[in-house]
């Protein structure tokens, strides 16, 4: 059963960070676009897809914290994956603000900074494996 759960938990995950590689990009766009037909599209897909990556990052968090409470999984790495995860959670959260700012019209950032604001997932997943896989401490 281990396995099973571990399979699922690492497909959500993918599923999940995809979301969170994409939304951000939207961002990008949304910061450099005038006209109101194409913000109102990139709205409606900011909008589904931020509600999809939510519905994803749950099922992800439920597996994770049965591999974790259920098989004893335990360690210095495990401590410092915990951390990176609520961050992670914490980013898609701010996700949703900035989409919520966009749906007001009120953005106070530059497209360049949506730039920077879109590597920070991936900054994640690569330490999140890392501890995973490497297990350091």
């Amino acid at each position: 059963m281990y396995l099973w759960i571990k399979a699922l938990h690492i497909v959500f995950i993918a599923s999940w960070f995809a979301g969170l590689f994409y939304l951000p990009r939207i961002f990008v766009n949304l910061a450099q676009e005038s006209n109101p037909a194409v913000v109102e599209r990139l709205l409606g897909m900011g909008r589904r897809l931020y509600r999809f990556t939510t519905i994803l990052m749950v099922p992800a968090l439920v597996l994770g914290l049965w591999l974790w409470l259920g098989y004893g999984i335990k360690g210095g790495w495990l401590h410092a994956k915990l951390a990176l995860v609520i961050v992670t959670i914490g980013y898609h959260h701010a996700c949703g603000s900035l989409l919520k700012k966009f749906e007001r019209g009120v953005n106070t950032r530059s497209h360049k900074w949506f730039r920077y604001f879109n590597e920070v997932p991936v900054l994640l997943l690569l330490a999140i494996v890392i501890l995973v896989v490497v297990k350091p401490f």
